[in-house]
């Protein structure tokens, strides 16, 4: 079950034990037909898929790893601590886009966190049909919820008796579903015990085997004599692996003395104190040859492969069509047997099978017989690995079913695949002419190809096609990668950098954005972003190159000779495939590695040059027609990101100087009146907002202001600076508040910038606490009594300004005792997403009631403590959705009178 366990440590092989118990059960709990447990990693932030159950470990490659400040439910589930529940597609586009626009199929899932004590270990999630809502599987998910609780506490106390163990750093175990079919086939169970060499059967494996247990000799040579005699090494070296905690990660195909087919599937059982005992079960298929004989008389071609990929059956026609024998089909993965289907369409539409219950039809182009023959051998496509498998690269051989008349007597030579030796022995070749005859009526063919999914297996049909409708004619066959890579692994999907771009508001950002998506996505291991600026490349972002290697090449002119600066100027991306390649074409350039391979990617938004981007990989590797086609494409897009951010940039450092500028530098004094104010802006996207505040010498008194301009950026700073102008021109003509607020109201209708305002206008005597006051669709203002008392002025007041020329805004008369504080704020101050205002207001109110009561002494700047305090939050968030405004205000005893 797994080649990621690497040492025969007990502790190492119960987690996996309790890793694979839990997802199995979770699939069945919760009714769903795939499954797993993402486990964190001893990298901080990072977490490992440990276990997948019924889906092909390579096919899911990009989501073996994933970091937990990602926008996926495994990572919120994790970082949050809560349970996420996405009953289907439509809901799972909306809360979590970039995880759909990798997955774009319709099918629900649950997540999990695995929690033991105080310590979140990682997420139990399963893959389960849609629904409608998430109502509907409200039964399941405590199911789930219930599991998840047991597997934490079990880590936990796993991790107690050993702390390092309780973390993933490898590859998944890779495991089937629990069958959700009963099998028609005869069955039977074992136990070997390794210290004793005890092996016991039941007596359905007698049966099965035909073996009384008063003849069976009780030893595991015997067993694997009676099981399968012509591969009872292989048995015995399986046996011996799974011992040591090193289970075949798929059952084991084998021929019965009969040719019968029989599967062997082996297991650890740790039952401590004991030692590991060796689990299994020996399955005869029952109906299967009966099924498999009316298949291999059908006109199409037919072939079935289980949810891990592995192919259980293809009738004649199917291996005639796919180009390669039965024998070479059944018992082996789809894509070792059949290499040119590792293409990401192919994969795509798999992938679409395996997550949904609907049928999936498609069109694929058959590669020529000439193609077939030069296709590499398939390589390591990082599926897990028994032991077993990685030390005898002859067993593959060794699980070749007999071939059949049938199969001898196929025309495989048309379809570009050796006949097997008795055949060869038996027929004189063809001559050239017969064989380019036989090989054109499928020669660069089209085949249409059907996905029927089931419980247990996909079922496929595949017949020929002469025509696609709307097919791009000459469609290039798939290219297989040469590289130390996975050929099997899926080209990334533009659409999720896309989706992964909008969240970058900065170069940084953008730069962060492609180290984190692009890299992982192809292997990568270094990254440089060059940013032009007057005709010279200037690094922007680098990762992976050795410290100060990059430095010279800072500040590049556009006439240097260098790749990075050639692919900009050029405007075509230049592909190497090793540093010879790289040192052949400019020679003397300076280098960071002897071998490796490199992209340089020119960065050009609509027509305009941004820069340039340079990946590197550790190993020599070739650059597949496809994959140049999506570099090119990703380098669009993060042309554009970056193009987007530099004029953002430029916009938000304009915005920023321009409201500095029109903030006050100071506010008016007044001897017995102590004010003090604090702005703070967002940090969503970095935008600057509209917020002001302002104190204004207003006849005999001063008016207090504060202010909210609906937006973000250059306009709304504008805006703000307008009318901080129009309310500060009014209040010093002493004008009533209720005209300041009018007067303002149609001032800003007038200018019609789009944009409306709130406000709040107080017009304070400092020598008589008297107070008038009007407000303009703003948060109310808060009063602190000189006893700690702390209210909500609820202030009647009118619609916001720039809205309605003829609105009216009510004046109310308010008294402020000495000592009493005074506090103006705008609305990000109190509001967060998913909250109610209110809420935020009433804790802005308890907060300043602990303010204490300001100093008695003339003079004292009490308030700028206070303010620092009332924000002090929103100061340290690292997340601040809007710009923030506070004005306070405090009366001061008048001081006693001079001697006369």
């Amino acid at each position: 079950m797994t080649g990621s366990v690497e040492d025969a440590h007990p502790t190492a092989g119960r987690l996996t034990a309790l890793l694979i118990d839990a997802s199995t059960e979770a699939i069945s709990a919760a009714g769903g037909h795939a499954g797993g447990v993402y486990l964190r990693s001893r990298t901080p932030g990072l977490l490992r898929l440990a276990v997948l159950s019924g889906l092909p470990g390579p096919l899911f490659r990009p989501w073996w790893r994933l970091h937990a400040d990602r926008p996926f439910p495994v990572a919120d589930a994790y970082r949050l601590g809560v349970q996420v529940v996405l009953p289907n597609a439509t809901e799972t586009m909306r809360r979590y886009p970039q995880f759909a626009a990798g997955l774009p199929f319709q099918f629900g899932s649950l997540y999990v966190p695995v929690v033991g004590g105080s310590t979140t270990y990682g997420v139990l999630t399963v893959l389960r049909p849609a629904v409608t809502d998430a109502a509907e599987v409200l039964a399941e998910h405590d199911r789930v919820v219930r599991l998840a609780q047991e597997l934490g506490a079990a880590l936990r106390g796993l991790e107690v008796a050993n702390p390092d163990q309780v973390a993933w750093d490898g590859e998944p175990v890779c495991l089937r579903p629990p069958t959700a079919s009963t099998s028609l086939g005869r069955a039977g169970r074992f136990a070997w015990d390794p210290e004793t060499a005890a092996i016991t059967l039941d007596e359905d494996l007698h049966t099965l085997l035909g073996v009384p247990p008063s003849e069976f000799p009780g030893t595991v040579e015997a067993f694997a004599e009676a099981v399968a005699p012509t591969d009872a090494h292989r048995i015995l070296a399986t046996l011996r692996d799974t011992a040591v905690g090193r289970p075949p990660a798929l059952p084991l195909y084998l021929r019965a003395e009969d040719g019968a087919l029989r599967l062997l599937d082996l297991w650890n059982a740790y039952e401590p104190p004991a030692a590991p005992a060796v689990r299994g079960v020996v399955v005869a298929p029952g109906p299967g040859p009966t099924a498999d004989s009316a298949a291999d008389l059908l006109p199409d071609g037919v072939f079935c492969v289980d949810r891990l990929g592995l192919v259980v059956y293809a009738n004649p026609r199917a291996a005639q069509l796919l180009g390669r024998p039965r024998a070479e089909l059944v018992g082996r993965d789809l894509w070792e047997s059949v290499p040119w289907l590792r293409r990401p369409d192919f994969e795509d539409h798999l992938r679409a099978a395996l997550l949904t219950p609907d049928p999936v039809h498609f069109h694929l182009v058959r590669p020529s017989a000439r193609e077939s023959e030069t296709v590499p051998p398939a390589q390591d496509t990082g599926s897990p690995r028994s032991a077993q498998d990685a030390e005898s690269p002859q067993s593959a051989q060794n699980t070749k079913s007999p071939q059949s008349a049938q199969d001898a007597e196929s025309p495989l030579t048309a379809q570009g695949a050796k006949p097997p030796q008795s055949a060869q022995n038996t027929k004189s070749p063809p001559s050239a002419q017969d064989a380019e005859s036989a090989q054109r009526p499928y020669e660069g063919d089209w085949l249409a190809l059907s996905v029927h999914p089931g419980p247990d297996r996909l079922t496929c049909t595949v017949r020929p096609a002469s025509r696609v409708k709307d097919s791009p004619e000459g469609q290039e066959t798939a290219e297989l990668s040469e590289t130390g890579m996975s050929a099997l692994a899926p080209l990334y999907r533009p659409i999720a950098l896309a989706i992964a771009l909008t969240e970058a508001g900065t170069a940084r950002q953008v730069s962060a954005v492609v180290m984190r998506e692009l890299l992982p996505a192809f292997g990568g291991r270094r990254l440089a972003i060059y940013l032009l600026q007057e005709r010279h490349l200037y690094l922007e972002w680098e990762t992976g190159f050795p410290k100060g290697f990059l430095t010279p090449f800072d500040g590049v002119d556009l006439g240097t000779h260098l790749p990075g600066v050639e692919t900009l100027t050029t405007g075509r991306p230049l592909f190497f495939d090793s540093m010879e390649q790289l040192t052949a074409a400019y020679p003397g350039i300076p280098l960071d590695a002897t071998e490796g391979a490199r992209a340089f990617l020119p960065l050009i938004a609509s027509g305009r040059a941004v820069g340039s981007c340079i990946l590197g990989f550790d190993r020599p590797r070739s650059f597949s027609t496809e994959e140049r086609t999506v570099l090119t494409a990703l380098a669009g897009l993060i042309a554009h990101a970056m193009e987007k951010a530099q004029r953002y940039e430029s916009e938000t450092a304009l915005a920023r100087g321009l409201q500095q500028a029109l903030l006050p530098r100071r506010l008016a004094a007044h001897p017995q009146l102590e004010t003090t104010g604090r702005y703070l802006p967002g940090t969503a996207g970095m935008e600057v907002g509209g917020d002001w505040y302002d104190v204004v010498e207003s006849g005999d008194g001063l008016a207090l202001v504060i202010g909210d301009v609906q937006g973000h950026g250059v306009q709304a700073a504008a805006t703000m600076g307008q009318l901080r102008s129009a309310v500060r021109a009014f209040a010093l003509g002493d004008r009533p508040p209720d005209e300041v607020m009018s007067s303002t109201n149609h001032l800003l209708t007038d200018l019609d910038p789009g944009l409306f305002a709130s406000c709040c206008y107080i017009r304070l005597d400092p020598a008589t606490g008297v107070a008038r006051a009007a407000r303009a669709g703003h948060p109310p203002p808060l009063l602190r009594s000189p006893d700690g008392r702390t209210r909500v002025l609820d202030l009647p007041g009118g619609v916001v300004l720039g809205v309605d020329p003829r609105a009216r805004y009510p004046v109310t008369e308010l008294q402020m005792e000495p000592g009493a504080i005074l506090a103006l704020y705008t609305d990000g101050l109190v509001e967060r997403p998913g909250s109610d205002i209110d809420e935020g207001i009433t804790a802005l109110r308890v907060a300043l009631a602990k303010a204490g009561a300001p100093a008695a002494r003339p003079g004292g700047r009490f308030l700028a403590g206070v303010a620092d305090r009332l924000t002090a939050t929103a100061r340290h968030a690292l997340d601040r959705p809007d710009d923030i405004a506070l004005l306070l205000a405090t009366r001061r005893t008048a001081p006693p009178p001079g001697p006369h």
